[in-house]
């Protein structure tokens, strides 16, 4: 019985070592779901900024070649204006006219497709300016993060270290496997692997228990298992002392039983010719 008593006690401080390590561990799993998120933004930004980049410079490749072939133009068109004065027949003047009109409908063109292109790459420059200024914020945000994580990391490490000792200073004289399932009872029920059993009730999942099962975690020579919500079960007496008579009356002996049995068909013969005579009178058919 003290030997049992010392393994409730060791369960009972291994539940709270476990139930904080848990803790823990799911804090330090939490700890950098902020950062991707954070990661995430940045790795869109950079993409749109890469490609908003690319057409950036297609955009002054063709600004580019726009200035080119507006001199062109222009040069096209101020020679065939300089050789207006040398010409000495209608056929050559309408050549000329035709050359110069030409030129000068070229040299529009080109002129208008430079100033939308200006126009766009201007809008392109600014929002490329925008984009490289956002993108050095969250860089900056996100080396922030990622430090403190690290930190914030290393201090759950930490604390898993010490648990981890506090736990090998309890689990001599435990057995390996009731170990094994004990956390993983605790685990799976919200840090409550062992409650005590009051007045034939499991104070865990709040189930009424089987009189011979509540008087065998009552005598607490073996460690068991509640057959409902599997956590550890340990016996406690309530304060006003009725627990035991309750449990005593319930699991008596055999005449006690004898006596229950006999009441209980009286009350059976009983609530049966009620039955019948209510029946009857609603005129229902066997």
């Amino acid at each position: 019985m003290i030997m049992m008593e010392e393994v409730f006690q060791k369960l009972r401080s291994l539940q709270d070592v476990l139930s904080r390590k848990i803790e823990t561990e799911h804090e330090l799993e939490e700890i950098p779901r902020g950062l991707a998120t954070q990661e995430e933004l940045l790795s869109r930004l950079n993409k749109t900024y890469q490609e908003r980049h690319a057409e950036f410079e297609a955009s002054t490749t063709r600004i580019r070649d726009l200035k080119t072939r507006l001199f062109e133009a222009e040069t096209s068109r101020e020679h065939a204006e300089k050789q207006m004065d040398g010409i000495s027949t209608q056929r050559e003047y309408e050549a000329l006219d035709k050359e110069i009109r030409d030129a000068s409908e070229k040299e529009q063109t080109v002129r208008k497709d430079l100033q939308r292109e200006e126009k766009n790459i201007q809008e392109l420059e600014e929002t490329v300016r925008r984009d490289e200024q956002m993108i050095k914020q969250i860089e900056s945000d996100v080396a922030e993060k990622r430090a403190f994580i690290e930190s914030k990391s290393s201090e759950k490490r930490k604390d898993l270290e010490k648990l981890a000792k506090e736990e090998e200073g309890i689990i001599p004289g435990l057995d390996s496997e009731t170990i094994f399932k004990f956390e993983r009872i605790i685990r799976s029920k919200q840090g409550l692997g062992i409650v005590p059993v009051r007045s034939g009730v499991c104070s865990g999942c709040h189930m009424i228990l089987p009189a011979q099962f509540v008087n065998e975690v009552r005598e607490g020579n073996r460690i068991i298992f509640c057959p409902y919500c599997s956590r550890i079960l340990f016996y406690q007496e309530t304060e006003d002392g009725d627990e035991s008579y309750l449990v005593d009356i319930e699991s008596g002996g055999l005449a006690d039983l004898d006596d229950f049995d006999d009441e209980e068909e009286d009350g059976d013969y009983e609530e049966g010719e009620e039955e019948e005579s209510e029946k009857d009178s609603m005129g229902f058919e066997e």
